[in-house]
């Protein structure tokens, strides 16, 4: 039985996982750090202090970890202000999912960001829990934000659906004890050995609805 949805934000809510990776790559570059391919994989799930500090260690930024993660929340906040990219369907799936359940966010974001989008959103007052990962001691893919958004709702993990996009989302909700549910991200899809840990398989936030998240139904397109 489901008790509660849990949301994770970017890639699922808002399309930004590819503004992180511009505004991250663009600073990188004009700072005169050593960007690479992987470095967006190696990011994405990372909290604000494990991103900066990669920043920092790997990609070799001279400033202190916290003033590399003060810039790019800055410019990341003005990019949303000048027009957040909300996932298609995104403001409906929340509202449809509050009617049944209540509903938490665990997200990788930093807390001003989080506010923002949901702010931007008009959804900010149907979260009853929201937690960035800079709050708890592990970013994603270990499970420590999903379990302090389980625990601010008051709900046993094992009875918390979670809306997850990239494979470290998918790893975390799943170290969690939750039941996972993925929505295909067409930007930066989740390998293969990820996607197949995910309880259902969505390819959009339309197809998110009740009986997806409480297990009855077909979980898997096509099928």
């Amino acid at each position: 039985m489901i008790d509660a949805v849990i949301f994770d934000l970017d890639g699922v809510l808002i399309d930004t996982e590819q503004v992180w990776d511009e505004v991250r790559e663009n600073f990188v570059r004009e700072r005169g750090g050593l960007w690479h391919d992987r470095a967006q994989a190696d990011m994405m799930g990372m909290s604000s202090t494990e991103w900066s500090r990669y920043l920092h260690d790997e990609l070799g930024l001279t400033e202190p970890p916290e003033e590399l993660n003060r810039l790019v929340v800055e410019e990341m906040q003005r990019r949303y202000r000048a027009g957040l990219p909300v996932a298609d369907g995104a403001v409906e799936a929340v509202q449809r999912l509050a009617e049944h359940w209540p509903l938490g966010l665990a997200s990788s974001s930093n807390r001003p960001l989080i506010d923002l989008a949901l702010e931007e959103m008009g959804v900010s007052d149907l979260f009853r829990a929201t937690v960035s990962s800079e709050e708890v001691d592990r970013g994603k893919p270990a499970p420590d934000v999903y379990l302090e958004a389980a625990r601010r709702l008051d709900v046993p993990p094992e009875r918390a659906a979670a809306v997850e996009d990239s494979a470290n989302g998918i790893r975390s909700a799943k170290a969690a004890g939750m039941r996972v549910i993925a929505i295909l991200n067409l930007h930066f899809p989740p390998d293969d050995e990820s996607i197949e840990l995910a309880d259902v398989r969505l390819e959009s936030l339309a197809k998110l609805r009740s009986k997806a998240v409480a297990g009855s139904g077909s979980s898997r397109p096509g099928r």
